[in-house]
């Protein structure tokens, strides 16, 4: 239930945001937002401030890779792993 939580807020937040409600242009979970060309550098900025806000979390120099930040599984990955250490 957490994780689809997570996944649903993502989600939200990632149509609300870059996709301006364009719900027909959202990828698969797994497919990269970069590749795509949903997020850009400064997109993901803005998505790592929304994760220390909105999940109470602090993303560190050393995690803002491909794996945590490009798809929506791996940034619910990254959330729950966060969530759990925090």
């Amino acid at each position: 239930m957490v994780e689809q939580s997570v996944r649903t807020e993502l989600r939200e937040f990632i149509s609300a945001n870059y996709l301006f409600g364009d719900v027909s242009r959202f990828p698969g979970d797994e497919d990269s937002l970069l590749e795509r060309g949903i997020l850009d550098a400064a997109g993901v900025l803005e998505l790592i401030e929304f994760l220390e806000a909105q999940f109470g979390i602090e993303v560190c120099d050393d995690e803002t890779v491909l794996g945590n930040l490009d798809s929506i599984s791996g940034l619910t990955r990254f959330v729950l792993t966060k969530c759990a250490v925090a």
